[in-house]
């Protein structure tokens, strides 16, 4: 939890910032994790920012608790 109310998951990936890699990167890492397609997971906002804003298709129980398992 951010100071500002807002909950982050915080991920790193060795995937250098060139051309989306870094991006492709968190989508595959998040997909494995949450068990969904890396087709179900957006970068909504942030594409260049170290801060993403990411979108999740899925069934959103088994999403927060997945997400929940690793935050």
């Amino acid at each position: 939890m951010r100071d500002d109310g807002n909950a982050v998951l915080r991920l790193r990936v060795s995937a250098a910032p060139d051309r989306g890699k870094a991006n492709a990167a968190v989508v595959a890492l998040l997909g494995k994790a949450l068990g969904v397609p890396k087709s179900a997971i957006v970068v909504a906002a942030g594409d260049t920012s170290r801060f993403k804003t990411l979108t999740i298709s899925g069934d959103g129980a088994v999403l927060a608790a997945g997400v929940d398992v690793l935050g």
